[in-house]
């Protein structure tokens, strides 16, 4: 038999009180596995900020995953633009993709006149119920990062989400293209609220 040891975090409860400690944890996996990207979602650029003083002069690429524009009302961005500006000024990636797990999708299970669930909609619910808010999110910022091209299907990251802000929920994950979606693979949850 064959295994690995290694520390899982539980937090008591979700939301953005988590975010120092996950961004401390993040830092920790990724230097044991030797990985060199840790993405993480931010809305208002907030969390980007608490990862970006966790991970600077460490050598680790912090990828942000931002809301598109018009995700909360039409024409505008959530993410602070002195904070986008900071942030690639000193090395980070920012990326703004559509949600690859509701997007479009939404626009029927909303109307009226079409209404009904989605397939790719019951995946998201279920890792929003199942595992964690954090993982939906994280499973789907690193679609979208690939989709962007800046992580490769090649090598192990650390993505980051949260339930509804900040950060709360850390894994391992081999990305892969949203066309792909089964070759995702969430090979660790590193740290995970406990209640949700």
């Amino acid at each position: 038999m064959s295994y690995t040891k290694k520390s899982v975090y539980y937090f008591d409860a979700p939301g953005p009180q988590n975010t120092w400690d996950c961004a401390e944890i993040a830092l920790e996996r990724a230097r044991e596995l030797s990985i060199r990207k840790v993405i993480v979602a931010s809305t208002s650029g907030k969390t980007a900020e608490e990862f970006f003083r966790v991970l600077e002069g460490t050598g680790i690429r912090l990828i942000v995953v931002t809301h598109v524009v018009g995700f909360s009302k039409p024409g505008e961005w959530e993410f602070s633009r002195e904070t986008a500006a900071k942030l690639e000024k000193a090395g980070v990636t920012i990326v703004t993709g559509t949600h690859v797990l509701s997007g479009l999708e939404r626009a029927f299970s909303r109307s009226a006149k079409v209404g009904g669930g989605s397939r790719t909609e019951a995946v998201a619910e279920a890792f929003r119920r199942v595992i964690a808010v954090g993982l939906k999110v994280a499973v789907e910022c690193t679609l979208i990062a690939a989709d962007q091209g800046v992580v490769s299907p090649d090598e192990e990251v650390i993505a980051v989400g949260g339930t509804a802000s900040g950060a709360d929920t850390v894994c391992v994950i081999r990305p892969a293209h949203t066309a792909s979606f089964f070759d995702l693979q969430v090979r660790e949850i590193v740290a995970m609220p406990r209640e949700r």
